[in-house]
């Protein structure tokens, strides 16, 4: 009886050395791939979020003439698409507005500027709006554009990318300086009142009201060489591109050449003594 436990006890030890073995020489299962939700393809007929919109300053822009909620005229420089279809042209007008403008101070304390981009005009007049950072939460007009000139280096930061550069501590953006800023928030678009037919058939955009200010009383004001008024006044001037000079007997003459579409804008001139 003893030999025969013995030897049931053997085998039951030989069986489970075997199945050991076994486990150990057979492969782990290899974990269930995870499964890849396929990416959705963007919303059809829509301006998306973070489109790039290349714009070039019209007019110059110092912190010591600037005004806080001066608008500041842009040009879009390279026309924007949605599926082939341009819905943004070269050339329209874009917007910005200023924040903040103080000039120089005394014991050597540089001026500010700062300057939100705020939007675009579409072909099917309506607005897009933009931001100075790429895809931006909140779809405002948030990033004012802000850097200096340290050496001959220009330094951008992140939530700046406008040039702005110093000269006698007060800052400065000259006339035809490049930006990029982008639009801010995804927007549908009606395809149809993008072509060409459409484009044909619309109604001619509403008259831009442009105020027009000097740092002199009573200037003369000439809109593409013809005298419309005194300063400061406000016109009504047909969308498109129009030539702007400001006269005063004594100074020189203040000039702009500027891009207009519905809307207000407000342009002050700095005259100078001659």
């Amino acid at each position: 009886m003893r030999r025969l436990v013995a030897g049931l006890l053997v085998m039951v030890s030989a069986l489970g050395s075997v199945a050991y073995s076994q486990q150990l020489a057979s492969p782990a299962p290899s974990p269930a791939p995870t499964p890849v939700t396929p990416k959705a393809p963007p919303a059809p007929n829509t301006l998306l979020d973070g489109t790039a919109v290349k714009l070039r300053l019209a007019e110059n822009l110092s912190s010591a003439t600037a005004k806080a909620g001066q608008s500041v005229p842009f040009e879009v420089l390279e026309e924007v698409d949605v599926e082939g279809v341009p819905v943004i042209e070269k050339g329209a007008q874009a917007l910005a507005t200023v924040t903040t403008a103080e000039a120089k101070k005394s014991m050597g304390r540089p001026g500010k500027l700062d300057v939100n981009i705020d939007s675009v005009r579409l072909i099917d007049n309506e607005k897009a709006a933009l931001s100075a950072t790429q895809n931006a939460k909140g779809g405002g007009h948030t990033g004012a554009m802000t850097a200096g000139m340290v050496g001959t280096a220009i330094v951008f930061f992140p939530a700046a990318p406008l040039l702005l550069f110093i000269h006698g501590k007060d800052i400065t953006i000259p006339k035809g300086t490049e930006v990029t800023a982008f639009v801010a928030g995804d927007m549908k678009l009606d395809m149809a009142k993008f072509s060409p037919a459409a484009s044909a058939a619309a109604p001619a955009a509403a008259a831009s009201g442009l105020t027009i200010e000097a740092s002199v009383a009573n200037c003369d004001i000439e809109v593409d060489g013809s005298f419309v008024g005194n300063t400061p006044s406000v016109l009504n001037l047909a969308p498109g591109k129009h030539e702007i000079v400001v006269k005063k007997t004594g100074y020189q003459d203040w000039s702009r050449s500027m891009m207009v579409g519905g809307g207000s804008v407000r342009l002050s001139a700095e005259m100078v003594a001659k």
